[in-house]
């Protein structure tokens, strides 16, 4: 019965280290760091993802995410959600994002994101997706989204949460 019950444990715990999420390793890039950068699995056809990272800046001098690429997308912005009357509304932001010296900024559903446009093919639950961000003082910085499930509200989710933000995975532009 104890080897039994060794053995049921042993087997969870590997199917939990398996099932588990490949974390997204810091990037440091200067005064920042990057974290935590992941998106969603996009349903058949779509042809629009968000990204969504951390940037802390650890320096003395404010740094600005003035544009970011990644070859799966034919275009890409760093974008801004804000309630305007009630209305949520979503724009470029074309001078970029700023991160003051000392902060942390979070790039979120529902908040400020990546906007990957004109996909070239679906995101993958497990899938890493290159990206390049570029930052008026650190410079280019190549990092992988980890895409997590399609209602994923946060890394290591997998989707299992409710949709409590908007998803643009399923727009068309």
């Amino acid at each position: 019965m104890k080897t039994m019950l060794k053995d049921v444990l042993l087997a969870a715990f590997a199917l939990a280290l398996c099932a588990a999420p490949a974390a997204a390793e810091d990037v440091k890039a200067g005064d920042l760091v990057i974290s935590q950068a992941w998106s969603r699995a996009t349903p058949g056809g779509a042809k629009v993802a968000g990204g969504y990272l951390t940037i802390e800046n650890k320096g003395t001098t404010a740094d600005r995410l003035v544009s970011v690429s990644a070859d799966i997308a034919g275009k890409t912005e760093v974008h801004e959600m804000a309630m305007d009357n009630g209305v949520m509304k979503m724009r470029p932001l074309d001078k970029g994002l700023v991160i003051d010296a000392g902060k942390t900024v979070k790039l979120a559903p529902g908040g400020n994101h990546l906007m990957l446009q004109e996909l070239k093919g679906p995101f993958k639950q497990g899938d890493k997706v290159p990206v390049t961000l570029e930052f008026e003082k650190a410079g280019k910085v190549a990092i992988s989204l980890d895409v997590q499930g399609v209602g994923a509200q946060a890394p290591g989710d997998g989707g299992h949460m409710m949709k409590k933000m908007p998803d643009h995975s399923g727009m068309k532009m």
